[in-house]
Order: structure tokens, then sequence, then C-alpha cells
């Protein structure tokens, strides 16, 4: 068939190297403009558009898919289809209609649940024990197509967004696949119209677009739900938080990886935010088994997270005990945060 291939994120990449392999034409390969970080002069170069100049393939970036003169344009190119994932733009139902055979979306989550931008992330955030992709035949509604494919997949306890993404961006191959052999049959969108599984949307669930301040760590949570914060904002805008110390200074740090342990620290001087470490955490330690192994610990209403890594302001990332070499002489050093002031983690405790 005649393609379009819609993407700009690396989610997107596998499948499409997938179909470029197949004999499919691939007209030309849509993606986002580039656009330069604060601070920086040359924009970076999306996956997308990195693996379409690899291959030597056309690339379009127009800054609004549903422009008049961008809608003429793809009707020029009298496509069968159009294959989108991890664009980044919402197609009208006239860009939809450019194709012969419309448009499907692979979309990283079991839908109808995590409808939105960041579904891998949200599947973390959410707690879900089960996650997967599917294939959508598109309509103006925001992922809210028929179902034409979906594979399903366990959560690792410990995984985080960027292993689970990279596993879904693979597992996606399949669904892309069988979805375009699928489509290939249909001589019209007409044809297409009662293909797939029509969406339940009382089971519809959000999983809108993150922001950096939703990285803010703030230990008057369970330790559960911090565990999913930073794993589910991992890489970003991954998971922060400002340590201060006894001379009124601080700094900020970042914690891309913890452990949550839950343990009972009632009998123990210490509250959420405190950061334990050194004799503290050693008398902590023959008392609570569960804290043998670690060195350094953020204090949460139901227990700790264990912290083996941390990069602090301007610097690498370093362990946890070569971070301590400089701070461990400090009588305490504490996390500061507000009782329920977290946005996100208010939403994630109240997602059935």
């Amino acid at each position: 068939m005649r393609l379009i291939l819609m993407g700009t994120g690396p989610f997107a990449v596998p499948s499409f190297d997938a179909i470029r392999t197949q004999g499919h034409e691939i007209i030309c390969v849509v993606t986002r403009p580039s656009v330069a970080s604060s601070g920086k002069k040359v924009p970076p170069v999306s996956p997308v558009r990195q693996w379409a100049s690899d291959h030597d393939l056309s690339i379009f970036d127009p800054i609004s898919i549903n422009d008049p003169a961008t809608i003429q344009w793809l009707v020029s190119l009298h496509a069968d289809l159009m294959v989108v994932c991890d664009y980044g733009q919402i197609l009208s139902k006239a860009a939809l209609a450019t194709t012969g055979l419309g448009g499907i979306n692979l979309h990283g989550s079991l839908l109808p649940r995590h409808r939105g931008a960041a579904p891998v992330q949200w599947s973390i955030l959410a707690g879900d024990a089960r996650t997967g992709v599917s294939i959508i035949h598109m309509t103006p509604t925001l992922d809210g197509g028929p179902i034409l494919h979906q594979s399903a997949t366990d959560i690792g306890n410990t995984e985080d967004s960027e292993q689970l993404e990279a596993r879904l961006s693979q597992i996606g191959v399949e669904s892309t696949l069988a979805s375009i052999a699928l489509l290939e049959t249909k001589a019209s969108l007409t044809e297409c119209s009662n293909l797939g599984l029509r969406q339940d949307k009382a089971l519809a669930t959000k999983a809108p677009r993150l922001a950096k301040e939703d990285g803010e760590l703030n230990c008057h949570y369970p330790v559960q739900y911090l565990d999913r914060l930073i794993r589910g904002l991992q890489p970003w805008p991954s998971t922060f938080a400002h340590a201060h110390f006894p001379d009124g200074k601080s700094i900020r740090i970042l914690i891309p990886k913890a452990m949550p342990v839950i343990c009972n620290l009632a009998a123990a001087d210490v509250s959420p935010g405190d950061l334990i470490y050194g004799d503290t955490l050693t008398q902590l330690q023959s008392q609570e088994p569960r804290l043998l192994g670690h060195s350094l610990c953020a204090v949460a209403i139901d227990g700790v997270l264990a912290i083996p890594i941390v990069q602090p302001a301007g610097k690498r990332l370093m362990l946890a005990d070569e971070f301590l070499r400089g701070y461990s002489r400090l009588a305490w050093i504490r996390l500061i945060s507000m009782e329920g002031s977290h946005r996100l983690l208010n939403q994630m405790c109240q997602i059935p």
C-alpha cells in the first residue's frame, strides 16, 4: 500500500522500521517541527526524523497537520493509509479523510484505559499490573476509535517508564503489521466502518501530559505511591527534591531510582521528609531488618524510600555512599514539603 507515516518520538521507530521492510511504499514521513530547548541554539533531532533521514525517506514537518494547506498537500499524495504513532498532534476529521482508508494509531496502553499523551507513564502511576498496546482505526475523538488489535504484557515491579516504553514499542510491531494487513483487504473507508471493537466510554481514563513540577518528591504520602511516582516519571521529568541543611542552605537533587520499604517507624524520632543515614540508620536497622543493606533512606508516612543513587544539581549521578561522604557529618538533612500539596500524587491516590 501507499502509506504516510506520522510520528515524532522513539515509540514509533520499531513499527515504522518494520513497515519499511514489508514492501509497502512509504510516500512521506510526517513529524513535528524541530524546536530548540531553552538555552540551546541547535534543536535536538527527534528519533523519527533521524530514522527517516537514515533511510533517505521524504520528511515533512508542518506546524499544524490540520492547516488547510497541509490537508490539501496530503490529498495530493493519494495515499491509501496513514500510520500514526507518538506524533504529538490530534488529527481533524478533514485530515483523516485525506487517505483512502483513513488512519490507524499505535497507542501505548490497553484502551480505553489511559487515553492521552502519556499512557505508558500513567500505567505505572496508576499502579496497573498489566498494560499493552492498542491499534485503533482513528476518529477525531482522542484515542477513541474502534480497536483493531491489542497485545498485553505484565508491568515489572521495578520497571520504570523508559524501560516499559522500550518493551511496548517492540510489542507494538506485530499489532501494527496485523492492522495494516487487515486494512489492505478493504477498498474504501465505507468498507472499514464495521471493523474493530468499539470502546466503552464508561471505562475510559485520562493520561494527560505531565509537567516538570509533577516530579517534586513529597514524602507525606505512602511509599507505594512515591515508588510509582519515581518509576513513572523516569526519565522525564524525573523526580527531584530540595535537600535542606542545618546551616540554612539547600540543594536540588534528582532521585531517579528508589526502593519502597513499608515499615513502622513510630518509635523513632523521625518525620516524613527526613533523610536517615549514618548512626541513625544503623540504630533503626537493628530494630527493622528490612532496612539492612541501605545507606540512605527518605522517611514517608508508612515506611521509607531506600535511595541507592542521587544526582545533586550541576553534578554527575553518584551512589548514595558517595553523596553522604560530603554530608553525613550533618546532624540532619530534610526534604521539606507540605502535607497534601502534591497535585499528581493526590490524583494518583484517587485512581481506581
